[in-house]
């Protein structure tokens, strides 16, 4: 899958993209994330992108001839149009879904903007999908980029070593991930549950999911009215810091 991210400072996404699993995707060919210089397009002689709104108002605006000449480069070089994401708080808030629907993709283009944002023009004639991760402004679209690169790129087949591992994080079944422990099994007087080291399957899965019900009514009720579970199905000993059923 490919990821063409048009923004005026490749190098935030350059450096990103190279560590951790985003890098080793890259390196095994599953992924490939492109960052193309939108300066490179710009007919001002200055390398300029960017000017004063018309009406006035603070700061400067991206202009749009060099942020469509810069996505209908790709698009060219492509041979195809392409799903065109622009990152804005102005939108919905990307979620779970929306990974493993875009991931379903062959090619994304993400427009990240700057400054106060980009003409309209511009996002009329190339956007197809406005994306928010949160309901707060960033001084441009590159963190925001990245966030869904590295979301999506998770559910690419074969960027995660273990192939479960995106389907049991959270959100994947509409819950937040139970809680999670590794070695020693006492740490400062605490210890794992019982459950987890009883190598039962089917009473490790049924502790997780009511864990995971219960994590969720504390930390994001509003997460399970889009469910079909609810507190009711996670039993009070099942509470973290009681002990379970299979704990007794």
């Amino acid at each position: 899958m490919k990821f063409y991210v048009l923004t005026t400072f490749p190098e935030m996404i350059e450096y990103i993209a190279s560590v951790s699993i985003l890098g080793r995707a890259q390196k095994t060919g599953d992924i490939e994330i492109i960052p193309i210089n939108i300066r490179d397009y710009t007919n001002d002689p200055h390398k300029k992108t960017d000017d004063y709104p018309y009406g006035g108002g603070a700061g400067m605006l991206m202009t749009p001839q060099p942020v469509y000449d810069a996505w209908e480069a790709v698009t060219k070089k492509a041979g195809h149009s392409i799903r065109t994401i622009y990152l804005t708080p102005q939108a919905k808030v990307f979620t779970q879904s929306d990974a493993v629907s875009y991931a379903k993709e062959e090619d994304l283009i993400l427009l990240c903007g700057h400054y106060e944002g980009i003409d309209e023009r511009a996002l009329e004639e190339v956007v197809t999908d406005y994306v928010s991760i949160g309901d707060y402004v960033l001084t441009g679209g590159e963190l925001a980029s990245m966030v869904l690169i590295d979301a999506i790129s998770r559910m690419v087949p074969g960027v995660l070593s273990n192939s479960d591992s995106g389907k049991d994080e959270s959100f994947s079944e509409g819950l937040l991930e139970y809680p999670q422990y590794t070695r020693p099994a006492v740490w400062r007087g605490k210890a794992v549950p019982e459950i987890l080291l009883s190598g039962h399957h089917e009473n490790v899965a049924k502790w997780r999911k009511e864990q995971a019900i219960e994590r969720t009514r504390q930390r994001r009720p509003d997460l399970l009215e889009d469910t079909n579970e609810s507190s009711a199905d996670c039993p009070e000993d099942a509470i973290p810091g009681k002990l379970s059923e299979f704990d007794k």
